[in-house]
């Protein structure tokens, strides 16, 4: 953590003058970590906490350092609703084990300098140049779902084309942005992803698999699946944390109407999922998997913590992947072995509520960030703790 945290401040922090040089108002505001281990992530002010300073001066003059230092730190409004107002300003907290860490939020009359779009970030956006991907990242891995012009082609039977409702995953080396550079390679160069030329690849297989955390309902024995999204919206796409929109048309025997809400910080292995659903008819569950693909890996559940593991060697190295979601909302686990290509998946079962949050990721040994699946498991264990016990911020 203590190299990644490096990285992640030379590419977001700057400096500027002493604080005092300005005519400053401020507020201050207290980052509480409750757990027994340090902690860097994007934490959120919901702007109506700013309303005193936002009523004298405009967002763009706003920064925040932690008390005592010149040091100031990457910020990022969000407009959840797309509504042109900002919903909530976010900023990286770094806080000691069981500590605090008091931060200054300042403004005055001089706007807060462009910070370049150089170093870690998240980013996401639609790829039209291969059929219609929506493709996200950040600093430590990357994933991409499938769009309505795929689903289209793989009907007709067009070769290339994906019909599928998994979430694919590519693994990266490199804690800088690849997406754009990877694709467009792939335009001179069909496949180019394919093949690790040092910044990673994406050897990873979806086909009709829930790969990294897919969703479905279980009835009788068979799990009933989307196809691909049907529509997206960009929210935000960094620098800490990239949001995103996906809509599916109505799918299984209760005719779902699903919407997801798809987020990514920066220095997170876990891509957030928030879901809603809308249907006619009552649903039994709501069902999160994870690929099996040859049922050659090793599976771990861990339902009273709920985190749940899977271990595979993929090429010449492995990598773990995993789901992590609050407990209660868990009604079974198990792993489905089927003979039958990509029906094979670790599946956890959930009360069919309304609203479905899980957190989706993995962590690849060439990466550097893993060297073993015990590595990978105290992160699952980390992050079911993290999503507990969130950052306190006042």
């Amino acid at each position: 953590m203590t190299t990644q945290n490096k990285i992640i401040r030379t590419g977001l922090l700057f400096f500027i003058g002493l604080a005092s040089s300005f005519n400053c108002t401020a507020q201050k505001l207290t980052v509480t970590n409750d757990l027994n281990f340090p902690r860097t992530e994007v934490v959120s002010i919901p702007s109506p906490t700013l309303q005193r300073l936002l009523l004298q001066y405009p967002a763009k003059n706003i920064r925040i350092r932690k008390e005592g230092s010149t040091t100031y730190t990457t910020l990022q409004w969000i407009d959840n609703n797309q509504d042109g107002i900002s919903d909530e300003l976010i900023f990286l907290a770094d806080v000691a084990a069981n500590g605090i860490t008091n931060y200054l939020v300042l403004s005055d009359t001089v706007p807060l300098p462009k910070i370049p779009e150089t170093g870690p970030q998240t980013y996401s956006r639609f790829v039209p140049e291969r059929t219609d991907d929506y493709t996200w990242e950040n600093d430590r891995v990357a994933f991409r779902v499938y769009g309505p012009k795929g689903q289209q082609e793989a009907l007709k039977g067009i070769a290339g084309s994906t019909l599928s409702s998994g979430v694919d995953l590519w693994l990266k080396r490199v804690p800088y942005p690849i997406i754009n550079k990877w694709y467009k390679k792939h335009l001179a160069t069909p496949g180019y992803y394919h093949t690790d030329r040092g910044e990673g690849y994406d050897p990873y297989h979806v086909g009709n698999s829930r790969g990294i955390g897919g969703i479905g309902v279980w009835v009788k024995d068979s799990l009933q699946v989307s196809q691909n999204y049907n529509s997206y919206k960009t929210i935000a796409t960094g620098p800490l944390r990239t949001v995103f929109q996906l809509t599916y048309a109505p799918w299984s025997d209760y005719a779902l109407q699903q919407t997801s809400t798809v987020s990514l910080d920066l220095g997170s292995n876990f891509t957030r999922f928030d879901i809603s659903f809308k249907g006619p008819r009552r649903t039994p569950n709501y069902t999160i998997g994870i690929s099996l693909h040859q049922n050659k890996g090793e599976a771990l559940l861990n339902k009273t913590k709920g985190w749940f593991r899977h271990w595979e060697a993929i090429d010449d190295s492995f990598i773990g992947e995993g789901i992590v979601i609050d407990p209660t909302s868990i009604t079974s686990a198990f792993t489905n072995i089927s003979k039958t290509p990509d029906q094979s998946n670790l599946l956890i079962v959930t009360k069919p509520l309304n609203r479905l949050v899980y957190y989706a990721g993995f962590a690849w040994q060439k990466s550097g960030q893993i060297k073993s699946k015990e590595d990978w498991d105290k992160i699952l264990e980390r992050q079911s703790l993290i999503i507990r016990n969130p950052l306190k911020v006042r």
